[in-house]
């Protein structure tokens, strides 16, 4: 069974992990380097244990997703600017609005508001998880764009910044980028190839998507000694115990710096964060309980909301984006746990979704 659970386990890992890690690189350009990877590290790691612990919903995966980071980059644009907030209290400012949005979670939960989900159809799901793929490729596509270009707060002058060298950088981004795409979505239908021993075919469709992973950031590696020291980018991420790095986590003590017109002002940011939570997080959890997975045990979706108002709360106390349901990680989450059959006939080839004992066992 341990072996079993680890294959899903790996997958879901990297592919809750890489998302996360982006986004915290975009946040650190968009919010010059207030917020890191480190910080929505943190928060996907302690919202993604503590929902797994008391959550109504254990198969749904938790993380910083994509319109958190758009949020927070315009309220960063918003408070920068401002003589009385501006950098320094940024954090101290979101997380007013962090407790903003956890009193209208906790309301929207009280009132039973998420019955309201129950009347949108399977489509209204679809196209919101539909939107959200579309931010996940427009990042990806920016970011490849990126790669031709001199970052910002960097030295024009330094010798991996000139022409040639950012068109050579930004074609072996290119090449990486879909050498990993492509041998992903290769990996994972090993089962079906007519080559190979079975138990290699399923080896590598368990742990294909992973090893892609490992296998080209060992090919970034590959031109180490011919190339300026720059080429590839790599992520930056600060020692979260280097001298001032903790700052985030004690921006609690400088709330009560913000002005109380910032305080007041921030219901507006925090109403459409709540809207966006409610709804984002009632259809991930939605689209993980889907009825052709076959689950026993009804969803949670009121407590699991609430649950999500603490969250996010505690997020705001100690200077972190907030995490919250994310799509696609939630689906992928269940069927990753899945076993599946194949039957194929002359005439059709169906796969049928069958669920192991522990994927029918009560949640909390």
């Amino acid at each position: 069974m341990c072996f079993r659970i680890l294959a899903p386990t790996t997958y879901i890992f990297f592919a809750s992990a890489i998302p996360v890690i982006s986004f915290g690189e975009q946040l650190e350009r968009s919010t010059d380097g207030v917020l890191t990877a480190v910080q929505t590290l943190a928060s996907t790691a302690l919202c993604g244990i503590i929902h797994s612990i008391v959550g109504g919903q254990p198969l749904l995966i938790l993380g910083v997703a994509e319109p958190t980071v758009i949020m927070y980059t315009f309220m960063f644009s918003f408070a920068k600017d401002r003589a009385d907030l501006g950098p320094n209290l940024f954090l101290a400012w979101a997380g007013w609005v962090c407790v903003w949005t956890a009193l209208l979670l906790f309301l929207l939960a009280v009132l039973g508001a998420c019955s309201i989900i129950n009347r949108f159809t399977r489509i209204a799901g679809e196209l919101f998880g539909l939107l959200i793929a579309m931010l996940f490729m427009q990042q990806a596509i920016k970011g490849l764009v990126d790669e031709f270009r001199i970052p910002e707060r960097e030295n024009i002058k330094a010798l991996q910044y000139i022409p040639s060298w950012r068109f050579a950088n930004g074609m072996f981004a290119i090449v990486l980028s879909f050498g990993l795409l492509l041998t992903a979505l290769r990996s994972r239908k090993a089962r079906s190839w007519r080559y190979g021993a079975g138990w290699l075919r399923g080896f590598i469709a368990d742990y294909g998507v992973p090893l892609m992973v490992l296998v080209w950031t060992g090919v970034s590696y590959i031109p180490h000694d011919s190339v300026p020291k720059g080429i590839p980018r790599r992520l930056f991420s600060p020692n979260p115990w280097s001298p001032g790095a903790y700052d985030n986590w004690t921006v609690i003590k400088d709330m009560a710096q913000v002005p109380v017109m910032y305080i007041i002002g921030a219901f507006m940011p925090a109403t459409m964060i709540a809207v966006l939570y409610y709804f984002d997080h009632s259809v991930a959890s939605q689209l993980a309980q889907q009825a052709e997975f076959n689950l026993r045990k009804p969803p949670s979706f009121h407590y699991d909301l609430l649950l999500l108002g603490f969250l996010t709360l505690m997020c705001g106390l100690i200077g972190i984006p907030p995490s919250n349901g994310v799509i696609p990680q939630s689906p992928m989450h269940t069927k990753s746990l899945a076993t599946l059959k194949h039957q194929v006939g002359y005439e059709e080839c169906s796969e049928i979704l069958i669920f192991d004992q522990y994927l029918t066992l009560p949640f909390k």
